[in-house]
């Protein structure tokens, strides 16, 4: 935070100082955005964190990250067939959201890459949708909203288990009675 606080111009001499310095790192920039690029994860994300513990503390229990569903959903509720997506904002192109912006520099690069992870997106929510499974999407800004992630616990609590599923349950149960009975 120290060389952040330095890098902003008090006075016209310190805003050549600033040149100079933006000047060097320029040279630093190839090795310095592949260490940063790096550290930028796809699970275990801040927002996910957020949603994960909002859903957990409202009784919701979930699987993680299920590879045999299109898209790899965040999170996936089985016995509601549910599967939600924490997308952020910028990744995922979040409509009417400031953090959605594209970057002032090098457009050719990113507005290809950031259009495509939305189609690809609506692809994956569509090959779930045709599977029978409900897609919900959280947004990165609303993550830090707790009306939002208790109006999403709500509209997935809504989802009744699936027959299946709830069969499966009640012999579950029936097995722990019978068991405890002997």
């Amino acid at each position: 935070m120290k060389e952040l606080r330095q890098c902003y111009p008090k006075s016209r001499m310190d805003a050549i100082s600033l040149e100079e310095k933006m000047a060097s790192s320029e040279d630093k920039a190839g090795s310095s955005r592949s260490a940063q690029m790096a550290l930028i994860r796809c699970k275990d994300t801040k927002p996910e964190m957020r949603v994960r513990q909002a859903l957990h503390a409202a009784g919701l229990r979930y699987r993680l990250h299920d590879h045999r569903l299109p898209g790899t959903p965040d999170l996936v509720f089985p016995s509601r067939r549910v599967a939600l997506f924490v997308h952020g904002c910028f990744w995922h192109r979040h409509p009417g959201c400031s953090a959605a912006r594209l970057p002032k520099s090098r457009l050719d690069f990113w507005e290809p890459k950031l259009t495509g992870n939305a189609a690809r997106d609506r692809k994956q929510h569509a090959a779930l949708e045709a599977l029978g499974w409900i897609v919900f999407v959280i947004w990165e800004c609303e993550t830090r909203n707790s009306v939002k992630l208790a109006d999403l616990a709500a509209q997935i609590r809504a989802v009744k288990p699936t027959r299946q599923q709830r069969g499966k349950q009640e012999s579950t149960k029936k097995n722990r009675a019978s068991e405890r009975k002997d």
